[in-house]
């Protein structure tokens, strides 16, 4: 009997269930009922079913962008994940804990605009930002970038923003910065999820100085040419395409340049499994599944994963003499 393929229409995003979901469900579910529950807002199902359009909307015409040229570092020659897969499958437990549930209550929920994020800390210059500032601070470029989330899904993204390190010339770290903290919106009218006990909001991120100034670090303005969707982090957000895709903090709206290391949302949560690294690594497995493979969605197939997500040319002279299992 031949072997059936299907192709990537075929397989919807919602038939691939992560290890992580499928191992800790009730602990997750129970979590979340925990804290939405008492205010009749149990999110999967009947709360949120039928959302009012937000209030202010995206910018209508979103800045020119220049497009990933063959050769070029943010080019890529895979198939790009279709957006609707992009836009309708992924983690942010601000809207609960299916991978459906950002697509379908985010953009009914989440006010793009006014947005400012203010950046802070060990800088000479201080500032708030306004999200058109971000959009006119540097000329916007196609980033076609590998996705690989620590539960062992992947996508390709064509993202649009440019690299983080203009933000940071602007505001010009003094000597004593040696890392940066990524704060994300916590406000429940427009995020029921953080009403609920799983995290410890708001979500935080962070990296090493020297890992946020390399090229790649991307501040995120937008996918497929046009402003970010709410359920993908609008209107701006980190992507670090060489970590697991935790570490690309969504709706950011405060950035900290620190002397010492922050503590990461999930790394607070779970220490032993999510380190303040995580580099993709298929060599170190996550204590509950394998690393050394993943599903990139539209694919039947596993495919194997690469040590940097592919991205090892680049960026592995970051963490050189460093143990990766210890540092992981």
């Amino acid at each position: 009997m031949p072997l059936l393929i299907r192709r990537p229409s075929d397989i919807r995003p919602s038939e691939i269930t992560s290890p992580e979901h499928f191992s800790r469900r009730r602990e997750l579910i129970a979590a979340l009922g925990l804290g939405l529950g008492a205010a009749g807002l149990a999110l999967p199902r009947h709360a949120l079913a039928a959302p009012a359009p937000a209030g202010v909307s995206p910018p209508t015409g979103f800045p020119p962008v220049a497009r990933a040229a063959p050769g070029s570092p943010w080019f890529s020659d895979e198939s790009q994940t279709p957006k609707s897969a992009i836009t309708s499958y992924g983690n942010f437990y601000e809207y609960g804990v299916d991978k459906a549930a950002p697509g379908k209550y985010a953009p009914g929920l989440l006010k793009t605009r006014p947005w400012t994020v203010a950046v802070e800390g060990e800088v000479l210059k201080p500032r708030t930002f306004a999200i058109d500032d971000l959009l006119k601070l540097a000329p916007l470029e196609e980033r076609i970038y590998r996705l690989r989330c620590v539960e062992g899904w992947s996508m390709v993204v064509p993202w649009v923003g440019y690299s983080l390190s203009a933000l940071i010339n602007k505001v010009e770290p003094t000597g004593n910065a040696k890392f940066i903290e990524f704060v994300t919106l916590a406000d429940p009218a427009q995020m029921p999820g953080v009403r609920s006990p799983l995290l410890d909001w708001p979500y935080v991120e962070g990296l090493r100085l020297d890992e946020a100034r390399h090229p790649l670090t991307l501040l995120g303005l937008g996918l497929y040419g046009e402003a970010l969707p709410a359920q993908n982090g609008a209107p701006v957000r980190i992507v670090v395409p060489w970590k697991y895709g935790f570490k690309s903090a969504k709706s950011i709206v405060k950035i900290r340049f620190l002397r010492e290391q922050p503590t990461s949302t999930w790394t607070r949560a779970a220490p032993s499994e999510y380190g303040f690294y995580s580099n993709v690594n298929p060599a170190v497995d996550h204590p509950r599944w394998s690393q050394k493979t993943e599903r990139r969605l539209g694919e039947w197939r596993r495919r194997p994963t690469l040590p940097f997500n592919g991205y090892a040319d680049q960026v592995a002279g970051l963490y050189a003499g460093m143990d990766l299992k210890k540092n992981f």
